[in-house]
C-alpha cells in the first residue's frame, strides 16, 4: 500500500510539472475567443428573416461560397417559398437556368445536360466527395445546408468564423495552407479568408463589407437550416394564447365548481 501510494504521487507530480511547463504557443492553441454575439432579427419568440438580407445572403453564397461548398438539401424553388427569400417565380426560373443539370438517361440511353429548372436541387460543385476532396489540398469543405445547425454556436459561430481572420500572433506556428483565425478551435483553419470589402457588388445597392456579406450570408445559412422558423414561431404563439386561455377558463371554472361545493358544505 505504502509502494503505490508513494507511486501515485510521483506520478501526480510529474504530470503537474509537465503542465506547468508546457509551451506558451500550445496553451494558445487549445484556447479560442468567445463568439461574437448579433442581435439577428430572427432570433426571439417573434423573430422573422430580414427578406432583402435573406437575397443578399444568397448572392454571396453563389458568388463566393458555390465554387467549393454545395447545399444539397435546397432546390431552387425553396428561394422564392414563403419566409425565405421569397424571389418572383421569374427571378426563381431566372436563377435556375443560370444552371447546367445533368439527367437522363435520353431515348439513345445517354446522359446529356440540360438548363436548371425550379425544381431542381443546387447544382454542386463537385461530382463526387473524391474531387472535392482533391481539390480542396485533402480537406472536405462541408455541405452548407444545414451547417448553422450542425455547429456549436449556430449563427453566432458561423458569423463570429468569417470575422475572425487575424494575422498569427509572435510564436504561433501555422503549416503551409493553414490560416489563424481566433475563433476556431485550436484557432487554426485550412478555408483562406473567403470574404474582404467590395468583394462583390451588391444588385441592391449596398454596400458589399465584409461585415454586410459576413451577416448576410449568415442570415440566408440559417434560413437554409430553419426553412419553417417564421411558421414555427407563429405556430408557438398561437399554441401560447391558446394555453393561456384554456389555464384562464379552467381556473375559473373550478373556482366557481368550488364555490359550489363549499356553499353546500
Amino acid at each position: 500500500m505504502k509502494k503505490n501510494s508513494k507511486f501515485n504521487r510521483f506520478i501526480f507530480r510529474v504530470s503537474l510539472i509537465f503542465l506547468l511547463t508546457l509551451p506558451t504557443s500550445v496553451k494558445v492553441a487549445e484556447s479560442k475567443a468567445d463568439l461574437l454575439k448579433v442581435n439577428w432579427s430572427f432570433k426571439g419568440l417573434t423573430g422573422k428573416f430580414d427578406r432583402s438580407s435573406l437575397q443578399r445572403g444568397y448572392q454571396v453564397y453563389q458568388e463566393v461560397c458555390a465554387s467549393c461548398h454545395s447545399m444539397q438539401y435546397l432546390s431552387y424553388r425553396n428561394l422564392g417559398e414563403k419566409g425565405g427569400p421569397e424571389f418572383t417565380l421569374e427571378e426563381v426560373k431566372a436563377i435556375a437556368g443560370n444552371f447546367l443539370v445533368v439527367d437522363g438517361p435520353n431515348s439513345e440511353g445517354e446522359m446529356f445536360e440540360r438548363a436548371g429548372r425550379p425544381s431542381d436541387k443546387f447544382v454542386s460543385p463537385y461530382p463526387n466527395v473524391n474531387s472535392a476532396i482533391a481539390a480542396n489540398g485533402g480537406a472536405y469543405p462541408p455541405d452548407m445546408s444545414v451547417l448553422v445547425k450542425a455547429r456549436t454556436g449556430g449563427a453566432n459561430y458561423i458569423y463570429s468564423v468569417l470575422m475572425g481572420y487575424e494575422d498569427a500572433p509572435d510564436g504561433f506556428s501555422l503549416d503551409d495552407g493553414v490560416y489563424y483565425n481566433k475563433y476556431m478551435d485550436g484557432q487554426k483553419i485550412k478555408m483562406p479568408n473567403p470574404l474582404a470589402d467590395d468583394l462583390i457588388e451588391y444588385s441592391d445597392g449596398t454596400n458589399a463589407t465584409q461585415e454586410q456579406m459576413a451577416k448576410d450570408v449568415t442570415t440566408f445559412l440559417t434560413w437554409s437550416a430553419e426553412p419553417h422558423l417564421e411558421a414555427r414561431h407563429k405556430t408557438g404563439i398561437k399554441v401560447m394564447i391558446y394555453l393561456i386561455l384554456l389555464a384562464g377558463l379552467v381556473y375559473f371554472s373550478m373556482k366557481r365548481l368550488w364555490s359550489r361545493i363549499n356553499t353546500e358544505v
